[in-house]
């Protein structure tokens, strides 16, 4: 996927990105986690590398826990997030 420079820093970003809000809430109940894990996955692996998300993205799962979208999108990308 094309990459662009952020601002004026040597980052380089996709131009589209992965708004993962819905995997939390917003759209009914949360994405299951490990679902959602292998989708952002599956983006990072197609070339996103500009993932959207927010501290105030949270939900409740089916089991009555709190899903944090930050955790979420952290823990697919750990094992590539310092690359």
């Amino acid at each position: 996927m094309e990459k662009r420079r952020l601002g004026k820093s040597g980052f380089m970003v996709a131009p589209v990105g992965l708004g993962c809000m819905g995997f939390s809430r917003a759209y009914g109940e949360p994405t299951e986690k490990n679902a959602a894990i292998e989708m952002i996955q599956k983006a990072y692996d197609m070339g996103y590398n500009f993932f959207d998300t927010a501290e105030c993205y949270t939900g409740i799962n089916a089991d009555g826990t709190t899903s944090y979208n930050e955790e979420l999108v952290g823990e697919a990308l750990r094992s590539v997030r310092d690359i």
